[in-house]
């Protein structure tokens, strides 16, 4: 869904990742109308103009869906996190207080921000580990975890779980 070398689908519909759904959409409707096939006149145009109408669509494709939005959301996270950035610190998710009200984990930083990770994001992470490790391997390997990025500065802190636990919660 998500390849770290094609452009990002937000830049391609001039939205932002804080756009709420009925802006992105706005947003597809005027571009859409633009380079719409139909509404474009000689043939030089009428490439390129095409050509930019696909790439709306498919970005309004995976950008109008709630599941496929939050898919590549994770995954332009993902492919930002694995800069080499310095680990300020080592939190266990034990110890993060649960929001009920955003549904995640979070952990307040020296500069006020807010470092946080959705359940779905652990889940994820521990069913990957799953995958790829087969059951002997995961008694060695007793812990995951995930680099998040303060909401703020640029500290960021590696959150880690025992997967142990995780794997008896899953079953």
């Amino acid at each position: 869904m998500c390849d770290p070398e094609q452009e990002d689908l937000y830049a391609v519909l001039g939205a932002s990742p804080s756009d709420s759904p009925q802006q992105l959409r706005h947003r597809y409707q005027q571009l859409a109308l633009k380079y719409h096939p139909d509404r474009l006149g000689d043939e030089h145009s009428s490439e390129s103009g095409v050509k930019k109408f696909l790439e709306v669509d498919a970005a309004w494709k995976i950008l109008g869906d709630q599941t496929t939005r939050r898919q590549y959301d994770m995954q332009r996270r993902a492919q930002e996190l694995k800069q080499n950035w310095a680990v300020d610190s080592t939190v266990y998710l034990e110890d993060m207080p649960w929001d009920p009200d955003d549904c995640e984990y979070t952990y307040y930083c020296r500069c006020g921000g807010r470092f946080s990770v959705s359940q779905e994001e652990v889940e994820e992470q521990t069913q990957r580990m799953l995958e790829v490790h087969n059951e002997d391997e995961m008694h060695t390997r007793q812990h995951s975890g995930v680099l998040v990025c303060c909401n703020t500065c640029s500290l960021t802190i590696f959150v880690t779980w025992s997967l142990n636990n995780k794997m008896q919660m899953s079953k």
